[in-house]
């Protein structure tokens, strides 16, 4: 079982971690896949295409094709926009479960896919936190996660960790630096354990789902930050698109309000189950978020799918 790490020459933000982590010891070249450049360490392996990072799908299944290993995850770097232009490290899950077929991801994947989010997710942006804090990259950066959003499509658990959010930033070398040691230490390459190994470190079952608010989901990152807080899918509002032609009479019914919400919300517990074997899968609502009448609908819902609703004290 190896790691697979993938970065695009086409985004400094992709590469420059890249090379930092490169200029580490212990990285060969290895046979490459098609023509990409690839090299490996212990059980992590390297693949650099030319492509929009988000536009090479399945490389997980393409990699073990060719070479009978098995990849177990998959870690991409990438750069991060915004409207705010604040410099900022994110890490996140991926999919767009939201979108209906037949719709066009602009950004990638397959419309009502999510990927199973990597459960190195809650402890990565921990250690990311640190890493940087000791390289005095905070406060000017933001460390955060962000909702679940693009592709590309794979079907291993899949993390991205992005810097943001112009190109002055994205092709800043202390940032990168942060990065490649993010990887570095959290796979365990220096020869001490990785960081976020959930078929060790499992003794904490409980696997935050959240469900609404904004794209860098604060309350769900209140929790998050917590030592010991497992994170999987991050449905943002805009991942819940509810259409109430009757709010007043909604109610607590989730009859009558159109929308693929319900159908993000399975994606997302689904492929949170998958990427947490074992694990239970509590939802956390970022309440203020909701009107009374989404609120009514979602816990229903929630309710309805045997999914657990969880308070910030559950989870840690």
């Amino acid at each position: 079982m190896v790691t697979m790490l993938v970065a695009t020459s086409a985004d400094p933000a992709s590469i420059n971690p890249l090379n930092a982590l490169l200029a580490m010891p212990g990285w060969n070249h290895c046979p490459s896949l098609q023509d990409m450049k690839s090299f490996a360490n212990r059980e992590v392996r390297v693949l650099v295409h030319e492509k929009s990072i988000v536009r090479e799908d399945h490389l997980d299944k393409r990699w073990e094709d060719a070479t009978g290993e098995v990849v177990d995850e998959v870690i991409f770097f990438s750069k991060h926009t915004a409207v705010s232009n604040r410099p900022a490290l994110t890490v996140h899950p991926i999919g767009v479960p939201h979108l209906r077929e037949g719709d066009v991801a602009p950004q990638g994947g397959k419309p009502g896919w999510a990927a199973p989010p990597n459960p190195r997710i809650g402890p990565w942006l921990r250690l990311l936190k640190k890493i940087a804090e000791s390289q005095n990259l905070v406060p000017e950066f933001e460390i955060t996660l962000e909702g679940t959003h693009h592709g590309p499509e794979t079907n291993k658990p899949t993390m991205f960790l992005e810097i943001g959010s112009t190109e002055d930033y994205w092709k800043r070398q202390d940032a990168a630096e942060v990065m490649a040691q993010l990887v570095w230490k959290g796979l365990g390459l220096g020869g001490e354990a990785d960081v976020g190994n959930w078929s060790r470190e499992n003794d904490k079952k409980r696997v935050l789902l959240g469900i609404g608010g904004g794209h860098y989901a604060p309350r769900h990152m209140d929790i998050v930050l917590k030592d010991g807080v497992w994170v999987g899918h991050l449905l943002s509002g805009y991942s819940l698109p509810m259409e109430d032609p009757n709010q007043s009479k909604a109610g607590k019914s989730s009859e009558g309000i159109g929308g693929t919400w319900k159908e993000s919300i399975k994606a997302g517990f689904e492929a949170t189950r998958l990427g947490f074997p074992g694990g239970e899968i509590v939802a956390h609502l970022d309440h203020k978020s909701f009107k009374s009448w989404q609120k009514n609908a979602i816990t229903g819902f929630l309710g309805k799918q045997n999914i657990k609703i969880g308070k910030p004290n559950d989870f840690f």
